[in-house]
């Protein structure tokens, strides 16, 4: 692997690895998140802290570091932009310092999509907007969105982005593996409920 593609790669897992949900909730008195409800850094869990506009600043902000991954990956390092996102997104899972663990990676995803392929990204967010209004599970709508990327792309044409986004998608649902164990047993909260 050549420097610029291990600078995209050191890149994408810092950028990754910055857990907005953790920072956001200790600079606005909440305490750490670790400790409230399912213990996960991402935004479902921050609503849980009460504050919706800490849960909305978390999403934004974690889609927002992916897309930076890949932006700026592809911006210095030509071609750089696909091994940033894998990075990103395993960065956002398994953050060094939080000895590797993170969040989902539903909304960091989401931020990937959109450096990589917006049409993709438009129905990652379609699927996954739309599964949580009607359903009001988490877990469901975050998880079908991430399958739905590498469906997206075949269907667009871009099986150049297939199999990266399947491996994605792997990622997300193995990260939701406790949640397909209370769907499962019928003990899976809904949004605005108890943890998820």
């Amino acid at each position: 692997m050549s420097s610029g593609l291990l600078l995209a790669l050191a890149l994408g897992y810092l950028l990754g690895s910055i857990p907005f949900g953790l920072i956001l909730t200790r600079l606005f008195g909440k305490g750490d998140i670790r400790a409230i409800g399912s213990g996960n850094i991402g935004a479902t869990n921050v609503l849980r802290t009460g504050s919706k506009g800490l849960a909305a600043a978390t999403l934004i902000l974690d889609t927002l570091k992916g897309t930076a991954a890949v932006l700026l990956a592809e911006q210095l390092w030509p071609g750089g932009g696909r091994i940033a996102a894998g990075a990103a997104l395993v960065g956002h899972l398994y953050p060094v310092w939080l000895r590797f663990k993170g969040g989902k990676g539903v909304a960091t995803l989401l931020g990937i999509l959109l450096g990589l392929a917006w049409p993709i990204a438009a129905i990652y967010a379609a699927v996954w907007i739309g599964l949580l209004l009607v359903l009001r599970i988490s877990s469901v709508a975050g998880m079908s969105a991430a399958i739905s990327a590498p469906v997206a792309a075949a269907l667009l044409g871009r099986p150049d982005l297939t199999t990266l986004l399947t491996a994605f998608a792997v990622l997300v649902v193995w990260q939701h593996r406790a949640n397909l164990a209370r769907l499962r047993a019928g003990t899976e909260p809904r949004v605005g409920r108890s943890k998820a």
